[in-house]
């Protein structure tokens, strides 16, 4: 039954909300971060300068990225009973799952959880920045039976969380490249999980709640669960030649190739994955080992080749972590992580300005005759 609106599958090209947070810009091939291209601020920016960027409306200068970094460190520290909440869970849960329950569970600390004002919500935003790489480096630690890793403060927030889920500090290259990664997932306009959040914040719903549903829409392979599913493509080919047959295979059997394509970048590489593309390169360069970076490259040609698709930013971020000894089952944690700014960005932006989402439906079902009802 039609109501009188057109229908887009899966909302394609449908503008639901306003927003000055970002915007992508696929006339330019830019990704517009508060009026910046995220592309030239990975040059010569840090993760904690987009953090402060899309917390404040404009970049730091350098004693307001220090107090913020110095404000996340003061909330590293997770509850111990968060800790016992995550280590009764099965050993087959998947580390998205024990973030979910984590983030969830951190609601019951906050004693002004029904307070939706944007002062306390960016506070808020400081306390799940400083605990998410806590839950997401232990609880994979946990599931995995390995000790949990403390956060140490004398590091940078990127090299404390690699550390924790390491339990090693990186290098300076690799310090650099992880934060870099972060950087470039923190914040794309409005995927999946973006609106999962603006979509439960429109019901008034409390910040925690809103990761919550965006932790679980991340959690699928269509989504941010595509960098582990390439990674594990990449290992089951271990050859440029198998990797180049593998996925003519899956073409075959006219399965989905994950790490290539995008709703927006449809006829172009994914600008974001090049900056990792260049990241893998150095990584080979240093181990002298490129085997990752040839098999990728020759996964370029075939996929462009046969299908007209670009690699995303998960086919690219997969094996640079994976060169940095970073456990697959972690990249989409990862991922959630770095995305968290921009979410909580988004979530106050929504309970600022906010209009419940209340979409409606083609129904394409019966419609029965009501005197029938009476026979």
């Amino acid at each position: 039954m039609n109501i009188g609106v057109n229908y887009s599958p899966g909302l394609d090209g449908i503008i639901a909300a306003e927003t000055k947070l970002s915007f992508l810009d696929t006339v330019q091939s830019e990704i517009v971060i508060q009026g910046y291209d995220l592309i030239k601020l990975s040059e010569d920016k840090q993760y904690l300068d987009i953090v402060y960027l899309l917390l404040h409306d404009r970049l730091p200068i350098l004693e307001e990225k220090v107090l913020l970094e110095q404000e996340l460190k003061n909330e590293y520290e997770i509850p111990e009973d968060i800790i016992n909440i995550l280590k009764l869970l099965v050993k087959e849960t998947h580390p998205m799952d024990g973030l979910r329950t984590g983030i969830s569970a951190l609601a019951g600390y906050d004693s002004q959880l029904d307070d939706r004002s944007p002062v306390v919500n960016k506070a808020r935003a400081y306390k799940l920045l400083g605990k998410v790489p806590n839950i997401v480096a232990n609880s994979y630690r946990i599931l995995n039976k390995q000790a949990v890793v403390l956060p140490r403060k004398s590091l940078s927030y990127s090299a404390n969380f690699f550390y924790m889920i390491t339990d090693r500090v990186p290098s300076a290259m690799e310090e650099k490249i992880f934060d870099q990664s972060l950087l470039l997932y923190s914040e794309h306009e409005m995927p999946n999980s973006t609106f999962t959040a603006r979509v439960i914040a429109s019901t008034q719903s409390d910040l925690y709640g809103c990761l919550t549903g965006a932790v679980a829409s991340l959690k699928g392979s269509l989504h941010g669960g595509a960098n582990e599913a390439v990674m594990y493509m990449l290992i089951e080919a271990g050859t440029v030649e198998q990797f180049e047959i593998l996925l003519e295979k899956k073409l075959a059997n006219k399965e989905k190739v994950m790490g290539f394509g995008h709703r927006v970048y449809m006829k172009k590489m994914d600008p974001r994955a090049l900056i990792m593309k260049q990241a893998l390169k150095q990584l080979c360069d240093v181990k002298g080992d490129d085997i990752l970076y040839r098999m990728c490259e020759a996964g370029e040609a075939v996929m462009e080749k046969e299908k007209g698709l670009y690699p995303n930013l998960d086919y690219y971020a997969a094996p640079v972590y994976y060169m940095m000894g970073l456990p697959i089952e972690i990249y989409t944690p990862i991922f959630f992580s770095a995305r968290t700014v921009g979410l909580c960005a988004h979530v106050i932006e929504q309970h600022a300005n906010n209009r419940l989402f209340r979409p409606r439906v083609n129904y394409t079902g019966e419609r029965h005759n009501r005197n029938s009802l009476s026979n």
